[in-house]
């Protein structure tokens, strides 16, 4: 590798962001608190999903203090649709943390924000380099793809060792000046998000063109080695959808561990014979439609759902110790999750509920 990239890439990089990159962003601000909530929202998300939930997060939960006071149920509310929601018990947590542990303070070296539930290296140095400017370098997938392409790495990405020579090349790029930091780390963001794209990166407007050797090798499209996909397994689930006589929906709370943990759901069982058990319990047994089958991708898993319906015929006592009737006007109000949101919406509008 030589010297000369590595020498000019952090002033090449914070030239190019204050005036190509990114300055619009509403997380873009000195404020810990909102420049972590940002980094937890982003990670495995989308900009642009993550600009509709922001503002309404940072509206109900205005500092640090107000989101570890709130209920989870809360917090689980606004983070519905956004998905990942081990995130949304993480920060709660986090915030809880940081008020026990941290007496309300923010934190403001990398080794204490590691400590927060749900912040790992990379997070946590782009808390410190954004809010406290703290000389601390990130290293998420944008990056690993950018110093990859720029010094013509190539190694397996789930290798530590290999994991643990970019880190070190990362933070031997770091600027001199510690107030340089946030546009270094904002750039770092940009670039590989906007320019050094993982499939038809536009090399003809990235400011390390004339240094990046894996454009020189002709190896742009080849590096980052791509990592193994990881098998996926298929997993069945029956959803029962109770109605009651005034068209309420039931819903019960999820444990506090497996998928959608703490979410709202349908009465969900793994097996068709454990839904027709509980439908005769509930009085239903002779009631029950079945609905369309849909699948639902998590990352290591093909959820294959299987909706029943039916209606009570009375008010009879709850089937189920922790269920909840639900107005379906009132769904919003419930932390759901996505695949459910979609199938009740349309189950609603057939049941034409909401007029």
């Amino acid at each position: 590798m030589s010297s000369q990239p590595t020498q000019s890439f952090s002033q090449r990089l914070i030239a190019w962001q204050k005036q190509h990159g990114r300055h619009d962003l509403p997380w873009q601000v000195a404020d810990p608190y909102r420049v972590w909530l940002s980094e937890i929202m982003l990670q495995q998300t989308q900009v642009a999903t993550v600009r509709d939930y922001y503002p309404r997060f940072v509206a109900a939960f205005p500092d640090v203090a107000a989101l570890a006071a709130a209920e989870q149920d809360a917090v689980l509310a606004l983070w519905a649709g956004l998905g990942y929601y081990s995130r949304a018990r993480n920060l709660h947590k986090a915030a809880q943390q940081i008020i026990s542990d941290f007496n309300g303070e923010f934190p403001q070296q990398r080794s204490q924000l590691e400590q927060l539930c749900g912040v790992g290296r990379s997070t946590a140095a782009a808390i410190a380099a954004f809010a406290f400017q703290q000389r601390e370098t990130i290293l998420d997938g944008n990056v690993k793809r950018v110093l990859c392409r720029v010094f013509a790495l190539d190694g397996n990405p789930a290798d530590k060792t290999f994991e643990k020579q970019l880190w070190a090349l990362a933070e031997s790029l770091l600027p001199a000046q510690a107030d340089d930091m946030p546009a270094y780390t904002q750039g770092l963001m940009d670039l590989g998000a906007t320019v050094c794209k993982r499939s038809r990166p536009d090399c003809a407007v990235c400011p390390m063109a004339d240094i990046c050797q894996a454009k020189a090798q002709n190896r742009t499209a080849e590096l980052p080695r791509k990592k193994t996909a990881a098998a996926v397994a298929e997993m069945p689930l029956f959803w029962l959808q109770l109605r009651n006589a005034q068209g309420q929906i039931l819903l019960h709370k999820r444990p506090q561990r497996g998928i959608w943990a703490g979410l709202y759901c349908l009465p969900c069982f793994d097996s068709a014979d454990e839904m027709h058990r509980f439908a005769e319990k509930a009085g239903v047994a002779g009631a029950v439609r079945t609905d369309t089958p849909f699948s639902h991708r998590l990352t290591h898993r093909l959820l294959q759902i299987q909706p029943f319906a039916a209606d009570l015929p009375d008010d009879s006592a709850l089937p189920w110790a922790d269920g909840v009737w639900v107005n379906p006007q009132d769904l919003r109000d419930y932390a759901l999750p996505k695949p459910l949101m979609r199938y009740l919406g349309e189950a609603v509008r057939q049941a034409d509920l909401f007029g």
